[in-house]
């Protein structure tokens, strides 16, 4: 089921709630606050309710919090030169208030959950709590986690704030940095006691439609620990991450059962025979277009009993020819990455189709066509993303592909979820571990093939990787990109992986996001003959997203806004523009080398 949200929810996630000082010190009872609110496990319900809101908002997944990570990766470049171009180019100066966006509305989702999490000081026994208050609180631990997951992939060492009342007083409010590690560590923490208390999803039934599962803290407290991945929180993520492969394998059930849909494209479909499927570990939840209200809801401050309750990233990905915003593009080098490869029956990757949205001589008779919503597309009539710019068409999150609209539903109120985490990372992840450890083994490949054989590409053979640094190779560069190229979380993994600070990765990455301009009148007067398709050389491109790129900006500036009205908060590496290459030596984390793959 889809997760609505209700008023009194949404009124306790604006923070704590003081009533005004009377001389007669009268108590109106009928008035709800923060200390006589969330006594019994109903109310807190809708308290959870506003939480989930809250990973909704533009700065959390329903547009700028979602897409800068998008742009920040390599797989995607800024087809408009304007909006998201500071955070493509990693160059977004500290005065930019969309900076304090992502801050701004994780910190509100923090605040509903440590609000919860306040009414369970008196309760430190779990086991002794019911279904439903320890569902509760597993809820806003797994999202409290997800918060601080986000903010230290975006903004390195945010503060951390643990205790409801310390809101009350501004010595306690105003807090300093807690490092890159502390931050993690403590989403880790928080996933990990969501596990033992949320059900799995064959456990939760109905109940689990939309919300999150022990499955889904698992899935992130795997992903938390390789956002530090020294070798022990590897070995840490590796077992979590065989216990989720088990029991989807029919094993202990311990995370429920997971399996990759038999279609690629069912992840990326609205409505309920596609969302919340058997693959989706955890997704964010949006009303379908034509079931939601008329209000967009761009701030936690503007909030409507009639919001739509969609989310924009159709606008940003889509064609401006079609009503899209024209924002984002899909690179050169993901697009020709697909290309290289095809399947046993020596046909595209069906993965392309859902992923750009190109014309190919194939895809007449595949799913819903060569169609662009409700056009259908001519192979000598280049659909691209920004007309003064050119750029391939993204048509993950958007109705492109899908046969439902004739053209980009724009603002909030694409209806499709977003998949946070599918049943494909938890395989990948565990191969990347597995060969982090123990280098290139039987096991490690056996979990990639499974994802291939959705796709019906060959098997990798144990044979063809010599090494561990081969096989990362072809995790990081070919697996992952094609599998979740254009999603949320690239950005993340070039950090992870320290690929910012090796000068054959750096230049690497450069390569992946070069790009060069192109309209429609400069092909047609010959003034350039190559098409949006074709792979682009980096030393004779129009630019690369990494071209400027500084030390420490691999991460978003803190606001200045921010900085100046808390004392004891300092800038980040962004701010100061120092390098963050000490981070991996000194931890002993790998930065593996650049590997061809043809060798």
């Amino acid at each position: 089921m889809k997760l609505y949200k209700f008023s009194l929810a949404l009124m306790m996630g604006i923070g704590v709630l003081t009533s005004c000082e009377s001389e007669l010190d009268v108590e109106n009872v009928n008035r709800q606050t923060a200390t006589t609110f969330g006594q019994t496990a109903d109310e807190l319900e809708e308290s959870v309710i506003a939480a989930y809101n809250h990973t909704r908002m533009e700065g959390t997944y329903a547009r700028v919090g979602y897409n800068y990570d998008v742009c920040r990766g390599d797989e995607v470049w800024n087809s408009s030169q304007v909006w998201y171009l500071p955070y493509d180019d990693l160059n977004s100066a500290i005065d930019n208030e969309m900076n304090q966006w992502v801050w701004r509305d994780w910190y509100y989702t923090i605040n509903v959950c440590n609000y919860i999490l306040s009414k369970f000081t008196d309760k430190p026994d779990n086991s002794a709590l019911s279904k439903q208050w320890q569902r509760i609180k597993g809820q806003a631990l797994f999202l409290r986690g997800l918060s601080y997951y986000n903010l230290a992939g975006y903004y390195q060492n945010p503060t951390l704030m643990l205790n409801y009342d310390d809101y009350a007083k501004l010595e306690t409010l105003y807090s300093a940095n807690s490092s890159y590690d502390d931050v993690l560590k403590q989403a880790e923490t928080d996933f990990s006691e969501a596990m033992t208390l949320l059900p799995t999803r064959d456990e939760g039934g109905q109940w689990s439609l939309g919300r999150v599962t022990c499955g889904a803290a698992a899935g992130y407290y795997a992903r938390a620990l390789m956002m530090h991945p020294t070798k022990d929180n590897l070995q840490k993520a590796l077992e979590v991450l065989t216990d989720i492969i088990n029991t989807a394998d029919g094993g202990n059930q311990k995370y429920g059962a997971y399996k990759l849909m038999a279609n690629y494209g069912d992840n990326f479909r609205e409505g309920s025979a596609y969302e919340n499927n058997a693959e989706s570990l955890y997704e964010v939840q949006f009303l379908d277009y034509g079931t939601q209200g008329t209000d967009d809801e761009w701030t936690p401050v503007n909030t409507s009993a009639n919001a739509t309750q969609g989310h924009a990233i159709e606008s940003n990905f889509g064609p401006g020819d079609f009503g899209g915003w024209a924002d984002l593009s899909a690179s050169p080098w993901l697009y020709n990455l697909f290309k290289a490869e095809k399947t046993k029956n020596n046909s595209l990757d069906p993965r392309l189709y859902w992923t750009i949205g190109t014309y190919e001589t194939e895809w007449e008779n595949f799913e819903y066509g060569n169609m662009c919503y409700g056009k259908k597309m001519a192979a000598d009539d280049y659909v691209v993303t920004n007309n003064n710019y050119g750029g391939l068409p993204i048509a993950k999150w958007t109705n492109m592909r899908t046969g439902l609209y004739e053209s980009v539903v724009t603002g909030l109120h694409c209806g499709i979820n977003l998949r946070m985490m599918r049943y494909s990372d938890v395989l990948l992840r565990a191969a990347e571990c597995e060969n982090e450890i123990n280098g290139p083994t039987a096991k490690a490949i056996e979990w990639i093939n499974i994802v291939r054989r959705r796709a019906n590409l060959n098997d990798l053979q144990v044979a063809d990787f010599t090494s561990a640094d081969k096989l990362f190779e072809q995790i990081a560069n070919v697996e992952r990109p094609k599998e979740f190229g254009c999603e949320f979380g690239r950005g993340f993994d070039l950090i992870r992986w320290g690929f910012f600070y090796n000068a054959e990765r750096l230049q690497q990455i450069k390569e992946h996001a070069a790009v060069n301009f192109w309209t429609k009148d400069d092909y047609a007067k010959g003034n350039v003959k190559y098409t949006p398709k074709d792979p682009v050389s980096y030393n004779g491109s129009s630019k690369s997203s990494f071209d400027n790129w500084l030390a420490g900006h691999e991460f978003i500036p803190i606001y200045i806004g921010i900085l100046n009205a808390n004392p004891k908060l300092t800038g980040n590496s962004a701010n100061n523009t120092s390098s963050n290459a000490s981070y991996y030596s000194s931890n002993g984390i790998t930065i593996h080398p650049v590997v061809d793959l043809d060798k």
